[in-house]
């Protein structure tokens, strides 16, 4: 054990230096940020495999999203009642439609000025902690529970209001997060308390991947929250902003959402056929060939670097090819009825490399949702750098999963 425990140190260290080298400003890394939140996560590693109340707590947190989730789901029942009573439901029904219900109830507490107050202390708070910019600080905790497409819906007034390299940050951060409501399918298939561990690793192993890969500085004029009526055009005799009238602004957020969904549909259904298009024309030059089958040997090493034997890092590697080209349902599935007789330190580091959105679908998604909020220099500068948003997923994973190992033999 104390070679795999030392191969496992030796492999977190590796995912860090990796994302290192392919920075894109190796001069202006936050080092003391990177470091900070490398001891947390540690410590809530540490906490979490040891303490079932840390994971409990987690646990509540998930579940009130999911009740938010679910009371999404009465609407979509009473227009489209079949798509919400199937089992298991499609993807438009978990991960789309709830947008509808989800991005009007935030764009309202925009309207208000609820969510910028929140933004801006709960920023406050983990900026001060993670030596992050506000907002970024404060995504990192929105998309815990709340999505990758619904995080970055219901941040549209920030969003519009950021650089075209802090909007790469949130990209690849969104690479990383899952939805509430579907932790509940997770645990039925894979052990739920490394599930419910994996939640809170993956984002702040988000915020240290992106510090490396994709440092950006943030002036104290830049590290502002945007609120309601900061960009109006109009004003009224004391100069004051004219803020439009409730329900018109309603109305504007729900179709707004409906646009959305349309275009981060057509962009996963695209990215997700061309992907399994290359697959087939692969087949037919040997049955064997496959982008799952190739992108597992290429992780072979990095499975073997988290302290797994040959045999269990090949059969890893192979199952991270095949959640990337397809999703981690896919191999849940595969292995969700003899999980249990895998050795513990491959059990809990299977179960949190899965417990991500990470993989070719989303990066559609993310684009898709980007185009829908900010404009075409912002989108055009996110399409560049797709390889960095694939790049940041992975590492994502395995520097959790290789943290997870490092406690559970």
């Amino acid at each position: 054990m104390n070679m795999y425990l030392i191969t496992n140190i030796i492999g977190v260290l590796v995912f860090l230096a990796i994302a290192f080298l392919f920075s894109k400003d190796h001069k202006h890394v936050n080092w003391r940020s990177v470091i900070v939140v490398l001891i947390i996560n540690l410590f809530v590693a540490f906490f979490l495999t040891n303490f079932s109340w840390g994971r409990n707590a987690v646990q509540g947190a998930a579940d009130g999203f999911n009740w938010l989730v679910q009371v999404s789901y009465t609407g979509i029942a009473f227009a489209l009642p079949d798509w919400v009573n199937a089992k298991p439901m499609n993807f438009v029904t978990s991960a789309l439609l709830p947008i509808l219900m989800i991005v009007p109830l935030f764009d309202i507490l925009t309207y208000f000025g609820i969510l910028p107050f929140i933004i801006k202390w709960v920023g406050k708070f983990m900026k001060l902690i993670t030596g992050q910019p506000r907002f970024e600080a404060f995504y990192s905790v929105e998309m815990m529970f709340l999505g990758n497409t619904e995080a970055i819906a219901v941040s549209g007034l920030q969003l519009k209001k950021l650089s075209k390299e802090r909007i790469l940050t949130i990209a690849m951060m969104s690479m990383s997060c899952i939805t509430a409501s579907i932790i509940g399918a997770y645990t039925q298939m894979v052990p739920g308390e490394y599930v419910i561990t994996a939640i809170p690793l993956n984002i702040f192993n988000a915020i240290i991947v992106t510090s490396l890969l994709n440092p950006v500085r943030v002036s104290p004029e830049e590290d502002t929250i945007a609120k309601m009526g900061d960009s109006a055009e109009e004003t009224d005799e004391n100069g004051k902003p004219v803020r439009e009238p409730f329900f018109s602004f309603l109305g504007d957020s729900i179709l707004a959402s409906g646009k959305l969904i349309l275009i981060i549909l057509a962009n996963v259904i695209a990215f997700v056929a061309l992907a399994n298009l290359i697959s087939k024309l692969l087949g037919l030059i040997n049955p064997w060939l496959s982008l799952e089958h190739i992108l597992g040997i290429i992780l072979f090493p990095f499975s073997w670097l988290m302290g797994l034997d040959v045999n269990h890092a090949f059969e890893f590697a192979q199952y991270m090819g095949t959640k990337l080209m397809t999703n981690e349902f896919v191999v849940m599935g595969q292995i969700s009825d003899h999980i249990n007789s895998f050795p513990p330190h491959f059990r809990a580091q299977i179960t949190v490399f899965l417990t991500s959105f990470a993989n070719f679908s989303t990066i559609g998604m993310i684009i898709g949702a980007f185009k829908g909020i900010v404009d075409r220099d912002k989108n055009n500068h996110i399409s560049k750098n797709v390889i960095y948003l694939l790049l940041s997923g992975v590492l994502v994973s395995l520097l959790s999963a290789g943290i997870i190992g490092l406690f559970v033999w």
